[in-house]
């Protein structure tokens, strides 16, 4: 008998060892689709990262031309190439961001990424919905800085204020979407699009463009002022002859809220960052994608999702420290 127990203790002490083990061991698997900007930097979070590990990057080429950075890492052109993904960062162009994750839940493997056309959010979010819970998926969109993290602290502010105004003023910086956006446009070789705030959340852009040989600056500028990145905002469109000499990656953000508390006036909030760009971007992509695989099936926003699982490790130590 006392041999007996001695056995399943010893046992029990093994089991416990290899659970703890395995625990440890076990990290989120996570592939990267797309190698621009915010890819560069997606993969630089997740090394940075100790409960994930990349599964491979998606680009057009695959291989071919595969940067030196990513020498360690497989490389494809389909994420069916790779094994055990549990979620892909979509660090694609917003206006395929749906595509991408269209393809993707039904393979299932979770998404993330970080479209910001923000007056079409809910119709991606409610399109989403019912393809996540019918493969048992999580989707997580627009989650980047804006939309994305400053919706969250938008969300709070309003919550200590529930009756007022918040104004959400950008820059100066560049905005990569409307970058990537105006890079669309025929007749345009590259571009960049600087956002310059005027106060009371209201803008002007400020687009450079280098010309493919041809084009007519006439035409590129009315077609950029058409585009509904750019429709709202007073828009100014200059001829350069290389971006490169032009390009800052900075950018950031005031957000203000002047509102009332119960019933009491003149509550004031502020909140600003200096930032990066696509470095917060892609932090923020790699905090959803660690959430993505605490939520049940769904197509969620970052206000949806408790901030608290967007951090590694145990929610105690958390509570401990946060609280």
């Amino acid at each position: 008998m006392r041999f007996a127990q001695k056995h399943y203790f010893c046992k029990r002490k093994r089991i416990g060892l290899t659970y703890k083990a395995l625990i440890k061991m076990k990290k989120i698997r996570a592939a990267v689709v797309g190698y621009g900007n915010i890819g560069h930097y997606t993969v630089q979070a997740l090394e940075a990262s100790p409960d994930f590990e990349i599964a491979g990057i998606v680009r057009r080429n695959g291989s071919v031309g595969k940067p030196q950075e990513l020498a360690a890492y497989d490389v494809v052109k389909d994420i069916r190439e790779l094994e055990g993904v549990d979620v892909a960062i979509l660090a694609t162009p917003t206006r395929s961001c749906e595509e991408y994750a269209r393809q993707i839940i039904p393979l299932g493997i979770n998404t993330v990424d970080s479209f910001d056309i923000h007056t079409q959010i809910p119709q991606y979010r409610a399109g989403m919905m019912p393809l996540c819970k019918e493969h048992g998926r999580v989707s997580v969109i627009a989650a980047g800085w804006d939309p994305g993290s400053d919706s969250i602290v938008r969300a709070l502010m309003q919550s200590l204020a529930p009756k007022g105004l918040s104004y959400t003023n950008f820059g100066p910086g560049m905005s990569m979407g409307h970058s990537v956006c105006v890079r669309s446009k025929a007749g345009v070789k590259n571009a960049l699009s600087m956002t310059i705030p005027l106060g009371e959340g209201i803008h002007r852009r400020m687009v450079y463009v280098e010309l493919e040989d041809g084009a007519s600056l006439d035409e590129v500028a009315k077609d950029i002022k058409a585009d509904p990145y750019f429709a709202s905002d007073e828009t100014h469109v200059f001829a350069v002859p290389s971006v490169d000499e032009v390009r800052d990656m900075g950018h950031g953000v005031l957000m203000t809220r002047k509102g009332v508390s119960g019933k009491t006036q003149n509550q004031r909030f502020e909140f600003s960052m200096s930032i990066n760009n696509p470095a917060l971007t892609a932090q923020v992509l790699v905090n959803v994608a660690r959430a993505s695989m605490r939520l049940q099936p769904g197509c969620y926003t970052m206000i949806e999702i408790p901030v608290i699982d967007m951090l590694p490790g145990d929610r105690d130590q958390y509570i401990a420290h946060l609280v």
